[in-house]
């Protein structure tokens, strides 16, 4: 296995399935230290022993993104042990439901808000400081169309990913003058269980695996990495304008 990630630091949210399983495992297998995050103990250490067994560390972190206390201590433990994080992986997020604007309860929306907007600027107030203590600092932010077409009853979906979006392209413009570089990626209709959850009637043999949107994903984290503030649509094939 190539080790183009050999002495990297990855923190990596929502470690524990999907996309967020298999980059994390990944990583792992190509030299990175990756500090694992989910909610989920069990699918965390099944993480932990596909990496170990790849000859691959890690640090798991059983935490819920809306812990954001944690999140702060987070920051000070990196800092303490590592002093620099070198990639940062934003992969968890909520669905909530799919309703006309009108009927979502003020709990789901907060609790989407709270994990997919709130938990990652969190965590970019926690971990900026040791995102620019590495060489080449890389955060990546997983995003979705429905940010930008605001399909009818996806609110939820749409509100949440465009602030998200405008969160990142924020957080890159403001660190386009440092050693790092900040995107966005939009995996498209991939098989997991957040869209089974959202598709029930649709045939997942038809999607691709996590797997399959990990290659492009890590080739966004390399240090050799020119952009900052973009969106890579990986169904239209590349980096999009924003």
């Amino acid at each position: 296995m190539v080790q183009d990630f050999d002495g990297r630091i990855a923190l990596v949210t929502g470690a524990s399935r999907g996309i967020g399983y298999q980059l994390a495992k990944e990583l792992g297998s190509r030299g990175a230290h990756v500090i694992a995050i989910a909610r989920t103990v069990g699918a965390l250490e099944e993480l932990d022993d596909d990496i170990k067994t790849a000859g691959g560390q890690t640090t798991l972190v059983p935490v819920d993104l809306t812990d954001f206390d944690a999140l702060d201590r987070l920051g000070a433990a990196v800092y303490e042990r590592w002093k620099k994080l070198d990639i940062l992986v934003g992969n968890a997020a909520q669905l909530g439901v799919l309703s006309p604007l009108g009927h979502i309860g003020p709990k789901d929306f907060d609790k989407v808000m709270a994990t997919s907007v709130t938990a990652n600027w969190r965590l970019i107030r926690s971990l900026d400081p040791l995102l620019r203590q590495s060489d080449s600092g890389r955060a990546v932010f997983m995003t979705s169309h429905h940010a930008r077409e605001c399909t009818p009853f996806w609110g939820l979906q749409s509100v949440s990913k465009a602030a998200l979006e405008a969160l990142v392209r924020t957080y890159a413009h403001e660190t386009e003058k440092t050693a790092m570089r900040v995107n966005l990626f939009d995996p498209g209709p991939v098989r997991t269980g957040l869209r089974a959850k959202a598709m029930p009637g649709e045939n997942p043999d038809k999607l691709p695996q996590p797997v399959d949107v990990v290659p492009e994903l890590l080739a966004m984290l390399l240090p050799d990495v020119g952009v900052t503030g973009q969106l890579y649509d990986r169904t239209k094939g590349g980096f999009q304008a924003l």
